[in-house]
């Protein structure tokens, strides 16, 4: 039998351009440097072909295009849970439900929610380039984001600092979570 993970997975969630890949891997690389047993999961890597040319296409994702990929995103979570490590995943997670779908499999999912103003996000957009979001969504993501609720197991982290001051602030609260 396979033991669970002992720490919560993680789910660095925002609208595309907040900064959840960077910060995400940021944050497994510093539980790993802590001896900490992490993977880093991308959830951009899961989303079905169908998914990725919608979007690049500039066409916002339905809530039916996302359960197979939220499904396949609880799977990872369960599977890494399930080798042992803490996951710690980059995933929108905008609406409560998405996050309460996660959450079924992953009861102790803490969420660190990469908050900032549109202005700040859409300069940081101007400045990289996604495979397959551009920047014309971010209306649409901003339309549907639901903020985290006072019953959800979460830090807002507010983005203007860097990267390593996102993380340490994440980190701080995962201490918390865990005493």
């Amino acid at each position: 039998m396979t033991e669970r993970a002992v720490h919560p997975p993680v789910l660095v969630m925002g609208v595309s351009g907040s900064g959840k890949s960077t910060v995400g891997r940021a944050l497994a690389d510093a539980l790993v440097a802590r001896g900490e047993p992490c993977v880093f999961v991308d959830a951009d890597d899961l989303h079905p072909a169908a998914n990725k040319e919608k979007m690049r296409q500039g066409i916002p994702l339905t809530d039916d295009d996302r359960w197979p990929w939220l499904d396949a995103c609880a799977a990872r979570i369960a599977a890494v849970e399930a080798d042992g490590s803490r996951c710690v995943m980059a995933n929108s997670a905008l609406k409560r439900v998405y996050r309460d779908r996660l959450r079924a499999s992953a009861p102790g999912l803490v969420i660190a929610f990469l908050d900032g103003s549109r202005d700040l996000i859409a300069e940081r957009q101007a400045h990289r380039h996604h495979e397959y979001m551009p920047t014309s969504l971010l209306d649409s993501q901003f339309a549907t984001l639901e903020r985290l609720q006072s019953d959800e197991a979460a830090v807002d982290v507010d983005i203007d600092g860097s990267v390593d001051d996102t993380v340490r602030h994440i980190l701080a609260a995962l201490a918390v979570t865990a005493a």
